[in-house]
């Protein structure tokens, strides 16, 4: 299905910037009049993964993190979260949670609170070229009552 609408935004992969992309998405979002809950669930999965690009795509060093966020005619709201990093190795074991490459603080959980606040995720990575992240919201909002 083709978008109706949809938005690119292009930022640093600064720990800055992750609120301003958050607060992007769920701006644009809002054309779509989602509820309270709604909103805060597509918030805190963008958050976790622009993160995940922020701590782990570009580790020690500044790159570009590519956001897209399109609207569908169904109330299916989309954001991709893509990279250009150093890419996940083995995708099935960065899902699972609580699994981290890099220990310390790090909880390991990120992939499972995109899964829990998103419809679905999808991941797509190659080593050495980036990740893609894909969210997948239905938005049903205030109006359906």
């Amino acid at each position: 299905m083709k978008p109706v609408q949809s938005m690119k935004l292009e930022i640093e992969s600064r720990s800055v910037n992750e609120a301003f992309a958050r607060a992007a998405v769920s701006a644009f979002a809002a054309q779509l009049d989602p509820t309270v809950e709604e909103l805060a669930d597509l918030r805190t999965a963008v958050s976790e993964a622009v993160t995940n690009c922020i701590v782990h795509a570009y580790r020690e060093t500044v790159g570009r993190i590519y956001i897209t966020a399109s609207v569908y005619p169904d109330g299916m709201f989309s954001v991709k979260i893509r990279d250009k990093g150093c890419g996940i190795e083995d995708v099935v074991k960065a899902m699972e949670p609580l699994f981290t490459t890099l220990g310390g603080e790090r909880a390991g959980l990120g992939f499972a609170v995109m899964e829990s606040f998103s419809d679905s995720v999808r991941v797509r990575s190659a080593v050495g070229k980036g990740t893609v992240v894909t969210l997948y919201k239905r938005i049903r909002g205030r109006s359906d009552g």
